[in-house]
């Protein structure tokens, strides 16, 4: 059976590959000499920035794959991706197209966000403008290169897709995939002009962003190519990776934001409450202002809608998520949600063993004390 350090290994050194090769110009024409260096800067760029990460929709897709194919290569012993096993292969690189795709969106969203830091490195477009010693060039180059990426990580999927059952159909999901999350970004910056005099609306509009921006290519998709390529009619298909993935993703998200105020630097890499700091309209503001108190409502309406926030703000913030009950109501979201995950796992009958590895694998987007 194949283990999440075998995949990492395989996934690692192949995205590199991939992502060197098709952000490259094609060989259709040639780069003039002086423009070069620039377009080296942007396909080294486009390396740093596809490194690092958890791997976790990667690594969803393969071990969900292993769970649900019908013959029992998953169980081999064989070396991983090797001549035995052709279709892993493809998966493999199907995997790693999901990869160099959250690579475009980040890219493209620390543009948005004008963020400094990815991964505890320079972002992408700050990299390039200290490169080329320009804002404006800079910014352009990076938003560029979440283009390039765009359109690598399709071309990736292309090819896999060649290899495995519902070809067609993993083209289609794929496609249907970036366009879910182009929606999703479009809704998440429309989310933060709703107003907040309305928890319940803000709620709603939030989870609605979970589903679009985070769970169709987090959990969604991952689990839609393992069915597809397992050999499930493609409605079918569709009908389970719903089922599963939708409230994983949206349980994945709002997990993430609790750990923003109740996790430690240490544990997740970025700073504590960097939410607040931003004046994100959350599930968390919506939850706090829904339990608050008249005076507490007003305090957390005047402290978002101001252009920054302090951290003695920041701090009594975090102090309202918690004494109105938000943070505990988070929690409760998100066991409910994973409990009708893992009814839907239940519900495709697997046997017992392959089952649980794919219990296992989804498991790994919910902390286990959140479960």
């Amino acid at each position: 059976m194949w283990t999440t350090d075998h995949d990492l290994a395989i996934i690692e050194p192949r995205i590199v590959e991939l992502v060197r090769e098709l952000t490259d110009a094609p060989a259709t024409g040639a780069v003039a000499a002086a423009l070069r260096p620039v377009m080296d800067q942007v396909v080294e760029q486009a390396v740093a920035s596809s490194e690092g990460g958890k791997r976790l929709r990667a690594l969803l897709t393969l071990a969900a794959f292993d769970a649900l194919r019908a013959d029992t290569a998953a169980d081999s012993a064989a070396t991983p991706v090797d001549s035995a096993d052709p279709e892993r292969a493809s998966m493999a690189d199907l995997a790693c197209a999901i990869e160099v795709f959250q690579t475009a969106a980040l890219v493209h969203d620390d543009i948005i966000d004008e963020s400094d830091l990815r991964r505890g490195k320079p972002s992408a477009h700050r990299a390039l403008e200290h490169a080329v010693h320009s804002g404006v060039i800079g910014r352009g180059l990076g938003l560029m290169l979440g283009d390039i990426l765009a359109t690598a990580c399709i071309e990736i999927a292309r090819r896999a897709s060649q290899g495995l059952d519902n070809a067609a159909s993993i083209d289609e999901a794929f496609l249907t995939m970036q366009r879910e999350v182009e929606i999703g970004q479009v809704l998440d910056l429309g989310v933060e002009m709703t107003p907040l005099d309305d928890p319940e609306a803000l709620a709603d509009a939030s989870l609605n962003v979970f589903r679009w921006k985070t769970a169709s290519y987090t959990t969604i998709a991952p689990l839609l190519f393992a069915f597809l390529a397992a050999g499930f009619a493609p409605e079918r298909a569709r009908a389970h990776a719903l089922a599963i993935g939708g409230p994983l993703g949206i349980a994945f998200q709002l997990a993430d934001d609790l750990l923003d105020v109740i996790g430690s630097s240490r544990n997740t890499g970025k700073p504590v409450g960097g939410d607040i700091r931003e004046g994100k309209r959350t599930v968390l503001l919506a939850d706090a202002l829904a339990g608050a108190r008249a005076d507490e409502r007003e305090e957390l309406i005047a402290m978002f809608t101001e252009s920054h926030r302090s951290e003695e703000q920041v701090a009594r913030a975090i102090a309202l998520f918690e004494s109105t009950g938000a943070i505990e109501r988070s929690r409760a979201r998100i066991g409910s949600l994973w409990r009708e995950s893992r009814t839907a796992i239940a519900a495709l009958g697997l046997p017992e063993e392959r089952e649980r590895r794919l219990s296992d694998a989804c498991a790994r987007f919910v902390p286990e004390s959140m479960r």
